[in-house]
Protein backbone atom coordinates (compact mmCIF):
# COMPACT_ATOMS: atom_id res chain seq x y z
CA UNK A 1 0.00 0.00 0.00
CA UNK A 2 1.53 3.31 -1.00
CA UNK A 3 1.85 5.82 1.79
CA UNK A 4 2.03 9.55 1.91
CA UNK A 5 0.31 10.77 -1.27
CA UNK A 6 -0.71 14.42 -0.99
CA UNK A 7 -3.86 16.07 -2.32
CA UNK A 8 -4.13 19.64 -3.59
CA UNK A 9 -7.19 21.69 -4.43
CA UNK A 10 -6.22 24.69 -6.55
CA UNK A 11 -8.72 27.54 -7.12
CA UNK A 12 -11.55 25.00 -6.94
CA UNK A 13 -15.04 26.28 -7.81
CA UNK A 14 -18.11 24.06 -7.99
CA UNK A 15 -21.39 25.50 -9.25
CA UNK A 16 -24.82 23.99 -9.71
CA UNK A 17 -26.54 26.44 -12.06
CA UNK A 18 -26.47 29.80 -10.27
CA UNK A 19 -25.69 28.22 -6.91
CA UNK A 20 -22.02 28.26 -5.85
CA UNK A 21 -21.38 25.18 -3.67
CA UNK A 22 -17.61 25.68 -3.34
CA UNK A 23 -15.94 29.05 -3.87
CA UNK A 24 -12.24 29.30 -4.79
CA UNK A 25 -10.97 26.60 -2.42
CA UNK A 26 -7.19 26.30 -2.07
CA UNK A 27 -6.09 23.42 0.15
CA UNK A 28 -2.83 21.52 0.47
CA UNK A 29 -3.14 18.15 2.22
CA UNK A 30 0.16 16.54 3.17
CA UNK A 31 0.67 12.91 2.23
CA UNK A 32 -0.08 10.63 5.19
CA UNK A 33 -2.13 13.28 7.03
CA UNK A 34 -5.51 12.83 8.68
CA UNK A 35 -7.23 15.91 7.24
CA UNK A 36 -10.79 16.96 8.12
CA UNK A 37 -13.25 19.32 6.45
CA UNK A 38 -15.40 20.66 9.29
CA UNK A 39 -18.55 22.73 8.94
CA UNK A 40 -22.35 22.81 9.28
CA UNK A 41 -24.73 20.96 6.95
CA UNK A 42 -24.80 22.34 3.43
CA UNK A 43 -21.47 24.18 3.63
CA UNK A 44 -19.88 22.26 0.73
CA UNK A 45 -17.81 19.61 2.56
CA UNK A 46 -19.30 16.58 0.79
CA UNK A 47 -19.20 18.42 -2.55
CA UNK A 48 -15.42 18.76 -2.15
CA UNK A 49 -15.15 15.07 -1.29
CA UNK A 50 -17.09 14.14 -4.43
CA UNK A 51 -14.75 16.30 -6.52
CA UNK A 52 -11.71 14.52 -5.04
CA UNK A 53 -13.26 11.08 -5.63
CA UNK A 54 -14.23 11.91 -9.22
CA UNK A 55 -18.01 11.74 -8.85
CA UNK A 56 -18.21 15.46 -9.58
CA UNK A 57 -16.25 17.64 -12.02
CA UNK A 58 -15.02 21.04 -10.82
CA UNK A 59 -16.52 24.06 -12.59
CA UNK A 60 -13.10 25.70 -12.35
CA UNK A 61 -9.75 24.82 -10.82
CA UNK A 62 -7.96 21.55 -10.26
CA UNK A 63 -7.84 18.50 -8.04
CA UNK A 64 -4.33 17.05 -7.87
CA UNK A 65 -3.53 13.70 -6.22
CA UNK A 66 0.17 12.97 -5.82
CA UNK A 67 0.82 16.03 -8.00
CA UNK A 68 -1.22 14.61 -10.91
CA UNK A 69 -4.21 16.52 -12.29
CA UNK A 70 -7.32 14.31 -12.01
CA UNK A 71 -9.22 16.03 -14.84
CA UNK A 72 -10.97 13.43 -16.99
CA UNK A 73 -10.08 10.53 -14.65
CA UNK A 74 -13.22 8.75 -13.41
CA UNK A 75 -13.86 7.47 -9.87
CA UNK A 76 -12.86 3.88 -10.64
CA UNK A 77 -9.49 5.01 -12.07
CA UNK A 78 -8.53 7.33 -9.21
CA UNK A 79 -6.23 6.20 -6.36
CA UNK A 80 -9.04 6.86 -3.85
CA UNK A 81 -11.58 4.81 -1.91
CA UNK A 82 -14.76 6.29 -0.45
CA UNK A 83 -16.59 5.21 2.72
CA UNK A 84 -20.22 6.37 2.76
CA UNK A 85 -22.35 7.17 5.79
CA UNK A 86 -24.46 4.02 5.28
CA UNK A 87 -21.33 1.80 4.83
CA UNK A 88 -23.03 -0.12 1.95
CA UNK A 89 -21.84 -3.58 3.05
CA UNK A 90 -23.33 -6.54 1.14
CA UNK A 91 -25.74 -8.15 3.67
CA UNK A 92 -25.61 -11.69 2.21
CA UNK A 93 -21.83 -11.83 1.85
CA UNK A 94 -19.62 -12.97 4.71
CA UNK A 95 -17.36 -10.38 6.28
CA UNK A 96 -14.22 -11.70 4.54
CA UNK A 97 -16.00 -11.64 1.16
CA UNK A 98 -17.15 -8.06 1.75
CA UNK A 99 -13.60 -6.99 2.61
CA UNK A 100 -12.03 -8.56 -0.49
CA UNK A 101 -14.74 -7.72 -3.03
CA UNK A 102 -12.34 -5.46 -4.97
CA UNK A 103 -9.93 -8.42 -5.33
CA UNK A 104 -12.72 -10.72 -6.50
CA UNK A 105 -13.47 -8.30 -9.34
CA UNK A 106 -9.78 -8.50 -10.32
CA UNK A 107 -9.99 -12.31 -10.43
CA UNK A 108 -7.80 -13.02 -7.35
CA UNK A 109 -8.21 -16.60 -6.07
CA UNK A 110 -10.42 -17.31 -3.04
CA UNK A 111 -7.40 -18.58 -1.09
CA UNK A 112 -5.40 -15.39 -1.64
CA UNK A 113 -8.47 -13.26 -0.93
CA UNK A 114 -9.05 -15.08 2.36
CA UNK A 115 -5.41 -14.57 3.37
CA UNK A 116 -5.66 -10.83 2.66
CA UNK A 117 -8.99 -10.60 4.53
CA UNK A 118 -7.42 -12.23 7.61
CA UNK A 119 -4.50 -9.75 7.52
CA UNK A 120 -6.92 -6.82 7.37
CA UNK A 121 -9.16 -8.29 10.09
CA UNK A 122 -6.11 -8.45 12.36
CA UNK A 123 -5.28 -4.86 11.52
CA UNK A 124 -8.78 -3.59 12.41
CA UNK A 125 -8.78 -5.70 15.61
CA UNK A 126 -11.48 -8.17 14.44
CA UNK A 127 -9.46 -11.41 14.14
CA UNK A 128 -11.50 -14.56 13.46
CA UNK A 129 -14.67 -12.66 12.47
CA UNK A 130 -14.39 -13.34 8.73
CA UNK A 131 -17.14 -15.98 8.47
CA UNK A 132 -19.83 -13.85 10.09
CA UNK A 133 -22.45 -11.89 8.18
CA UNK A 134 -22.50 -8.08 8.62
CA UNK A 135 -25.82 -8.39 10.52
CA UNK A 136 -24.04 -10.42 13.21
CA UNK A 137 -21.66 -7.56 14.00
CA UNK A 138 -22.16 -4.44 16.11
CA UNK A 139 -22.31 -0.97 14.51
CA UNK A 140 -18.70 -0.24 15.42
CA UNK A 141 -17.52 -3.59 14.03
CA UNK A 142 -19.36 -3.01 10.74
CA UNK A 143 -17.69 0.39 10.59
CA UNK A 144 -14.28 -1.27 10.83
CA UNK A 145 -15.21 -3.83 8.15
CA UNK A 146 -16.10 -0.95 5.80
CA UNK A 147 -12.67 0.57 6.46
CA UNK A 148 -10.94 -2.78 5.83
CA UNK A 149 -12.87 -3.17 2.57
CA UNK A 150 -11.76 0.28 1.43
CA UNK A 151 -8.14 -0.44 2.41
CA UNK A 152 -8.20 -3.76 0.53
CA UNK A 153 -8.44 -1.75 -2.71
CA UNK A 154 -5.04 -0.24 -1.74
CA UNK A 155 -5.99 3.42 -2.24
CA UNK A 156 -3.49 6.24 -1.85
CA UNK A 157 -6.24 8.36 -0.29
CA UNK A 158 -9.16 7.19 1.85
CA UNK A 159 -12.23 9.46 1.78
CA UNK A 160 -14.68 9.27 4.69
CA UNK A 161 -18.05 11.05 4.53
CA UNK A 162 -19.39 11.44 8.11
CA UNK A 163 -18.87 7.69 8.69
CA UNK A 164 -19.62 7.81 12.43
CA UNK A 165 -22.85 9.82 12.27
CA UNK A 166 -25.14 6.78 12.67
CA UNK A 167 -23.38 5.52 15.83
CA UNK A 168 -24.33 6.42 19.40
CA UNK A 169 -22.13 8.87 21.31
CA UNK A 170 -20.04 6.36 23.29
CA UNK A 171 -19.33 4.25 20.21
CA UNK A 172 -18.51 7.37 18.17
CA UNK A 173 -15.97 8.42 20.77
CA UNK A 174 -14.45 4.93 20.81
CA UNK A 175 -14.34 4.80 17.00
CA UNK A 176 -12.53 8.15 16.82
CA UNK A 177 -9.60 6.57 18.63
CA UNK A 178 -9.84 3.41 16.51
CA UNK A 179 -9.90 5.34 13.23
CA UNK A 180 -6.90 7.44 14.18
CA UNK A 181 -4.98 4.30 15.21
CA UNK A 182 -5.83 2.55 11.93
CA UNK A 183 -4.76 5.62 9.96
CA UNK A 184 -1.41 5.76 11.77
CA UNK A 185 -0.90 2.04 11.17
CA UNK A 186 -1.55 2.17 7.40
CA UNK A 187 0.05 5.59 6.93
CA UNK A 188 -2.13 6.65 4.00
CA UNK A 189 -3.86 9.99 3.59
CA UNK A 190 -7.33 10.18 5.18
CA UNK A 191 -9.74 12.95 4.15
CA UNK A 192 -12.60 13.12 6.63
CA UNK A 193 -15.89 15.02 6.37
CA UNK A 194 -17.68 15.95 9.61
CA UNK A 195 -19.90 18.57 11.26
CA UNK A 196 -18.75 17.26 14.67
CA UNK A 197 -16.00 19.49 16.04
CA UNK A 198 -15.05 16.87 18.68
CA UNK A 199 -14.29 14.36 15.92
CA UNK A 200 -12.24 16.88 13.95
CA UNK A 201 -10.27 18.14 16.96
CA UNK A 202 -9.43 14.70 18.37
CA UNK A 203 -8.44 12.94 15.14
CA UNK A 204 -7.02 15.43 12.66
CA UNK A 205 -3.53 16.61 11.86
CA UNK A 206 -5.13 19.58 10.12
CA UNK A 207 -8.67 20.91 9.71
CA UNK A 208 -10.38 23.15 7.14
CA UNK A 209 -13.30 25.04 8.68
CA UNK A 210 -15.98 25.65 6.03
CA UNK A 211 -18.89 28.07 5.84
CA UNK A 212 -21.30 28.45 2.92
CA UNK A 213 -18.87 27.12 0.32
CA UNK A 214 -15.91 29.10 1.63
CA UNK A 215 -12.92 27.80 3.61
CA UNK A 216 -12.56 30.17 6.57
CA UNK A 217 -9.44 28.71 8.13
CA UNK A 218 -7.00 25.81 7.80
CA UNK A 219 -4.82 24.75 10.71
CA UNK A 220 -4.27 22.13 13.37
CA UNK A 221 -6.90 21.68 16.07
CA UNK A 222 -5.08 23.72 18.73
CA UNK A 223 -4.61 26.67 16.37
CA UNK A 224 -8.24 26.69 15.27
CA UNK A 225 -9.50 26.42 18.86
CA UNK A 226 -7.08 28.93 20.43
CA UNK A 227 -6.44 31.28 17.51
CA UNK A 228 -9.53 31.40 15.25
CA UNK A 229 -9.23 33.47 12.06
CA UNK A 230 -12.91 34.48 11.78
CA UNK A 231 -15.97 35.04 13.96
CA UNK A 232 -17.53 31.97 12.33
CA UNK A 233 -14.58 29.70 13.21
CA UNK A 234 -14.54 31.09 16.77
CA UNK A 235 -18.26 30.41 17.27
CA UNK A 236 -18.46 27.07 15.41
CA UNK A 237 -15.51 25.28 17.02
CA UNK A 238 -16.16 24.82 20.73
CA UNK A 239 -18.22 27.07 23.00
CA UNK A 240 -17.44 30.77 23.12
CA UNK A 241 -18.79 33.93 24.70
CA UNK A 242 -19.00 36.84 22.28
CA UNK A 243 -18.72 40.53 23.16
CA UNK A 244 -19.60 42.98 20.40
CA UNK A 245 -18.13 46.45 20.11
CA UNK A 246 -15.67 48.67 18.31
CA UNK A 247 -11.89 48.78 18.28
CA UNK A 248 -10.76 51.62 20.55
CA UNK A 249 -7.03 51.18 20.11
CA UNK A 250 -4.48 48.62 18.96
CA UNK A 251 -1.07 48.19 20.55
CA UNK A 252 1.11 45.49 19.02
CA UNK A 253 -0.97 42.32 18.98
CA UNK A 254 -3.42 43.58 21.63
CA UNK A 255 -6.64 45.50 21.02
CA UNK A 256 -8.86 47.47 23.37
CA UNK A 257 -12.49 46.79 22.46
CA UNK A 258 -15.23 49.16 23.63
CA UNK A 259 -18.10 46.77 24.33
CA UNK A 260 -21.68 47.94 24.63
CA UNK A 261 -22.19 46.44 28.08
CA UNK A 262 -18.92 45.46 29.71
CA UNK A 263 -16.92 48.61 29.06
CA UNK A 264 -13.43 48.62 27.54
CA UNK A 265 -11.91 45.14 27.44
CA UNK A 266 -8.49 44.00 26.28
CA UNK A 267 -7.97 41.03 23.94
CA UNK A 268 -5.26 39.49 21.78
CA UNK A 269 -5.78 40.11 18.06
CA UNK A 270 -5.91 36.72 16.32
CA UNK A 271 -2.81 35.91 14.24
CA UNK A 272 -4.72 36.02 10.94
CA UNK A 273 -5.91 39.57 11.67
CA UNK A 274 -2.83 41.25 13.12
CA UNK A 275 -2.18 44.52 11.35
CA UNK A 276 -5.70 44.50 9.90
CA UNK A 277 -7.79 45.90 12.79
CA UNK A 278 -7.99 49.67 13.18
CA UNK A 279 -9.65 52.02 15.69
CA UNK A 280 -13.33 52.49 14.84
CA UNK A 281 -13.70 49.07 13.22
CA UNK A 282 -16.61 46.87 14.28
CA UNK A 283 -15.18 44.01 16.30
CA UNK A 284 -16.07 40.90 18.24
CA UNK A 285 -14.21 39.57 21.22
CA UNK A 286 -14.39 35.89 22.17
CA UNK A 287 -13.67 34.30 25.55
CA UNK A 288 -14.10 30.56 26.11
CA UNK A 289 -16.21 29.52 29.15
CA UNK A 290 -13.18 27.78 30.69
CA UNK A 291 -10.97 30.88 30.31
CA UNK A 292 -12.78 32.81 33.06
CA UNK A 293 -11.90 32.73 36.75
CA UNK A 294 -13.80 34.23 39.71
CA UNK A 295 -12.69 37.64 40.98
CA UNK A 296 -13.82 39.71 43.98
CA UNK A 297 -17.26 41.18 43.15
CA UNK A 298 -17.05 44.73 41.83
CA UNK A 299 -13.42 44.55 40.68
CA UNK A 300 -13.08 46.74 37.61
CA UNK A 301 -10.53 46.92 34.82
CA UNK A 302 -9.80 45.96 31.24
CA UNK A 303 -9.91 42.21 31.90
CA UNK A 304 -12.83 41.99 34.35
CA UNK A 305 -16.51 41.39 33.52
CA UNK A 306 -19.40 41.75 35.99
CA UNK A 307 -22.86 40.31 35.29
CA UNK A 308 -25.86 38.81 37.10
CA UNK A 309 -26.09 35.03 37.48
CA UNK A 310 -29.26 33.66 35.82
CA UNK A 311 -28.70 29.90 36.20
CA UNK A 312 -26.23 27.30 37.41
CA UNK A 313 -25.56 23.67 36.51
CA UNK A 314 -23.40 21.06 38.17
CA UNK A 315 -21.95 18.77 35.50
CA UNK A 316 -19.72 16.57 37.64
CA UNK A 317 -16.35 17.67 36.33
CA UNK A 318 -17.39 21.33 36.23
CA UNK A 319 -19.75 23.97 37.55
CA UNK A 320 -21.44 25.84 34.69
CA UNK A 321 -22.59 29.36 35.50
CA UNK A 322 -24.90 31.22 33.12
CA UNK A 323 -24.97 34.98 33.37
CA UNK A 324 -26.92 37.83 31.84
CA UNK A 325 -25.12 38.42 28.52
CA UNK A 326 -25.13 41.02 25.81
CA UNK A 327 -28.18 41.50 23.59
CA UNK A 328 -30.15 38.79 25.39
CA UNK A 329 -27.45 36.15 24.75
CA UNK A 330 -26.34 34.28 27.83
CA UNK A 331 -22.74 34.21 28.91
CA UNK A 332 -21.39 30.88 30.10
CA UNK A 333 -18.58 30.23 32.56
CA UNK A 334 -17.15 26.76 33.34
CA UNK A 335 -15.25 26.32 36.58
CA UNK A 336 -13.49 23.00 37.22
CA UNK A 337 -14.80 20.89 40.10
CA UNK A 338 -11.81 20.72 42.41
CA UNK A 339 -13.86 19.56 45.39
CA UNK A 340 -14.63 23.13 46.45
CA UNK A 341 -17.96 23.95 48.09
CA UNK A 342 -20.15 25.88 45.72
CA UNK A 343 -23.13 27.91 46.92
CA UNK A 344 -25.87 29.17 44.64
CA UNK A 345 -25.25 32.63 43.19
CA UNK A 346 -28.53 32.87 41.28
CA UNK A 347 -29.72 36.47 40.98
CA UNK A 348 -26.44 37.82 42.35
CA UNK A 349 -23.77 39.84 40.57
CA UNK A 350 -20.53 37.99 39.87
CA UNK A 351 -17.21 39.35 38.64
CA UNK A 352 -14.98 37.31 36.36
CA UNK A 353 -11.42 37.86 35.26
CA UNK A 354 -9.53 36.49 32.29
CA UNK A 355 -6.00 36.42 30.94
CA UNK A 356 -5.81 38.80 27.97
CA UNK A 357 -3.99 36.10 25.96
CA UNK A 358 -7.11 33.90 26.30
CA UNK A 359 -9.44 36.52 24.81
CA UNK A 360 -9.41 36.84 21.03
CA UNK A 361 -10.32 40.00 19.09
CA UNK A 362 -11.64 39.54 15.54
CA UNK A 363 -13.31 41.70 12.90
CA UNK A 364 -17.11 41.54 13.29
CA UNK A 365 -18.56 38.74 11.15
CA UNK A 366 -21.20 36.05 10.85
CA UNK A 367 -21.55 33.68 13.80
CA UNK A 368 -22.28 29.99 13.48
CA UNK A 369 -25.93 29.13 14.05
CA UNK A 370 -25.44 25.43 14.90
Amino acid sequence: MSAGVGVDLENLWIRFGDFVAVRDANVHINGGDFFSFLGPSGCGKTTILRAVSGFLDPSEGQVLIGGKDMKGIGPNKRPTALIFQNLALFPLMKVWENITFSLEIKGVSARDRRKRADELLDMIALPGQGDKLPSELSGGQRQRVAIARALCAEPDVLLLDEPLSALDLKLRQHMRTELREIQKRVGITFIYITHDQGEALTMSDNIAVMRAGVIDQIGDGKTIYNDPATAFAASFVGENNVFRGKVKQVTGDTAMISTNRSGDLLARVSSANQGKMKPGDDAMMFIRPEAFALAPVGTEGDHFVTATVTNEEFEGNSFNIFMEGEGGKEMKVSLPNLGQSFDSHKGQPMTLQYDVQNAVALPAGDLATE
